[in-house]
């Protein structure tokens, strides 16, 4: 096969990459289309929520009071998670990038091996497994799993967003006296939480949805509360629809959330 010549290496090069997310459509402002089909969407699952409830008290009705204690376990668990795995993802993200060749090989390692096994092992291995050493409840295994699977992704997210920022401004901050630590801390840092925040909401919302993993561990969340209630009347086919709905209501409202976040700091940038 000939080699390619500069030009069309060139446009290759240039060539539109797809990327796909597991988290909701973060709706923008200026993007009217997203914005319309997450108002579709978004308020087309409250309206047939309460519409079930209205018009079919019995049990949806009874489903929505019986299930409010597991939306709260739920939004406990992914707020932990979260902090604890943007922590976790921005020291991976330096270490990855860190001139000590032992640092860097170990959270090269860390994010390897974590993001290679599933989230659901790695619950049953911090709870079963590794609750023979350390006796973990099932709020502290959940939080704990949650983050260190999340931080493994949330490390790749720093890294590829520290190193989109142009060299030059860290050669011209220390050129003006700061130390490489200082220059990381209030010069790229800053700037990359900019470039990284679409991706973090994202991550944000998947750990949402896969927090309802947790109620294999005997964490009564929204998903183990709608199990409960099925279990006892039956009513599987109901229950499930309507957990589904709120699921639906809780990602897309925080992928707005996340939206609003994202022209705030890019109003703010300007």
């Amino acid at each position: 096969m000939a080699p390619l010549n500069s030009e069309s290496h060139k446009k290759e090069q240039s060539a539109p990459r797809i990327q796909v997310t597991d988290g909701a459509l973060i709706p923008a402002k200026g993007d009217k289309s997203s914005l319309l089909t997450w108002r579709i969407t978004f308020f087309g699952a409250i309206g047939l929520i309460a519409f079930l409830a209205i018009f079919y008290p019995d049990p949806y009705l009874k489903i929505l009071k019986f299930v409010p204690d597991g939306i709260l376990i739920t939004f406990e668990v992914t707020i932990l998670a979260i902090i604890c795995a943007t922590f976790i993802g921005l020291l991976a993200g330096l270490g990855q990038i860190s001139r000590v060749p032992a640092l860097n090989r170990i959270t090269t390692i860390y994010i390897e091996v974590i993001r290679g096994i599933p989230l659901l092992v790695q619950l049953f291995y911090i709870y079963y497994a590794l609750g023979r050493f350390f006796h973990l409840q099932g709020m502290a295994a959940a939080v704990i799993a949650m983050a260190v699977c999340y931080g493994a992704y949330m490390g790749e997210i720093f890294r590829a967003g520290i190193q989109s920022i142009p060299k030059g401004q860290m050669e011209a901050a220390i050129a003006l006296g700061l130390t490489r630590g200082q220059a990381l801390r209030k010069v790229i840092l800053p700037q990359t939480i900019k470039v990284i925040l679409p991706a973090i909401g994202n991550e944000f919302i998947a750990l949402l949805k896969d927090s309802s993993l947790v109620s294999v561990l005997a964490i009564s969340d929204l998903l183990r509360r709608g199990r409960e209630f099925a279990s006892t009347t039956f009513l599987y086919f109901e229950a499930y629809s309507l957990i589904a709905l709120i699921y639906l209501v809780l990602t897309l409202f925080l992928s707005r959330l996340v939206g609003m976040m994202e022209e705030r700091m890019t109003i703010d940038g300007k």
